[in-house]
């Protein structure tokens, strides 16, 4: 199980963007904060699945769900 802190946050627009600091560039958003967890959660098991196809890394896609640390501001 991976354990990674992502950081929540206000958009100006409405709803929430969310990153993960630890895996630059992978961003993503959400009209509530349930559905941007959810999205960071997905954009962290396609960002890891391309480094490791990248490197040659054989990924095991029938693993559980990450676990995730979540900070959040405010």
């Amino acid at each position: 199980m991976l354990r990674l802190e992502v950081l929540l946050e206000p958009a100006e627009e409405g709803g929430y963007t969310i990153t993960c600091p630890m895996l630059k560039g992978c961003v993503s958003e959400g009209d509530s904060k349930k559905e941007a967890l959810a999205n960071i959660q997905e954009a962290i098991k396609l960002y890891l699945r391309a480094v490791r196809k990248e490197e040659g890394i054989l990924v095991n896609q029938k693993r559980g769900a990450e676990l995730l640390t979540v900070a959040v501001n405010g």
